[in-house]
């Protein structure tokens, strides 16, 4: 039977089970570390790295026979990346993917030789992972999320979609450096749309219940994420709760949309999971990172959720309706 590893962290230690054994494999094969915020194993990670990890199946990729994939998770804590990359580094990586901003900035401290793609992050430009989008330097590249921006486009969404909302609530992962960027461009840009918000940071589920009682003190109307990764494990709860409060909302990702919410506008984020596989393959076979210019979403794809918006006694403006490339009815 085929061995798997996988590596979580436990305080501050990483632990490793089963190690492979990679000096007794006879050929030398290509070492990725996989580096993620979101709970999991190699066999049971988040399904929104599906399209990532078979797309580098379908180019020959299998792990355990022509690669060797550690799925490294910090288990939902930032501060355990640092340790995750020094396992990284002992075993030897080949080239390191990260699903999150954190991670890739604590392999960048780590490392200026091993390559580091990012599947699809925020802005690395203005987090300081790059020095530029056309031309990267360093070791660092792969897809960008165009996260600040977007992120004004939602709320502009929604004030479309329910144009009476005055007060919003923002649930933000501020201690993720795309965080403090979107709440910046989000604060610059509600005035202008007569909307109030009201920022409550959120670092772990249990943050939520008092998140969500905060905005009911404010008389909150409407609800907006950025697009951490700690809001998307939460998504399910996040939903619950903005149902049961009668909260309209929109999100950075379709599957929030899915599990209940009104309404995403997203990157075509398989897109660029297959992009960021494309980089690996690409690196693998002697591409240098710095001559990967980063690669930006061409097609943003907006979801409503008309099922929502009945339980919300909302009836969806047509004008809006008409633009959604996805209506879940």
């Amino acid at each position: 039977m085929k061995r798997r590893k996988f590596i979580t962290l436990l305080g501050a230690t990483a632990v490793a089970w089963p190690l492979r054994a990679h000096a007794q494999q006879p050929n030398k094969i290509p070492h990725l570390c996989f580096l993620t915020f979101d709970p999991g194993t190699l066999q049971s990670r988040s399904p929104r790295f599906d399209v990532f990890f078979d797309s580098l199946r379908n180019l020959g990729y299998v792990d355990g026979q022509t690669i060797v994939i550690d799925y490294l998770s910090a288990e939902e804590k930032d501060d355990r990346f640092p340790a995750l990359v020094s396992e990284c580094l002992r075993l030897k990586a080949d080239i390191i993917a990260v699903s999150t901003t954190p991670a890739a900035q604590a392999a960048k401290r780590a490392t200026r030789t091993v390559p580091i793609v990012m599947i699809a992050l925020g802005d690395p430009v203005r987090t300081g992972l790059v020095e530029s989008i056309a031309r990267p330097g360093g070791n660092v590249t792969g897809m960008s999320l165009m996260v600040p921006e977007l992120a004004v486009k939602r709320l502009e969404l929604l004030k479309e979609a329910v144009p009476k909302i005055s007060r919003v609530l923002v649930l933000s992962y501020l201690a993720d450096p795309i965080a403090p960027l979107q709440v910046a461009a989000l604060d610059k840009a509600a005035p202008s749309m007569g909307v109030t918000l009201f920022v409550r940071d959120i670092r772990s589920g249990g943050d939520l219940a008092p998140a969500f009682d905060a905005g009911v003190s404010e008389h909150v109307d409407g609800l907006i994420t950025t697009a951490e990764s700690v809001l998307v494990v939460h998504s399910a709860q996040i939903s619950e709760f903005a149902a049961r409060l009668r909260l309209p909302a929109i999100y950075p990702y379709a599957i929030q949309v899915k599990d209940g919410g009104l309404m995403a506008y997203e990157t075509n984020i398989p897109e660029l999971h297959k992009s960021a596989a494309l980089y690996v393959d690409k690196i693998l076979k002697g591409a240098k990172p710095s001559d990967l210019p980063i690669e930006q979403p061409t097609k943003l794809t907006l979801v409503i959720n008309l099922k929502a918006a009945k339980a919300l006694g909302l009836t969806v403006p047509p004008a809006l309706l008409a633009r959604a490339d996805e209506v879940i009815e």
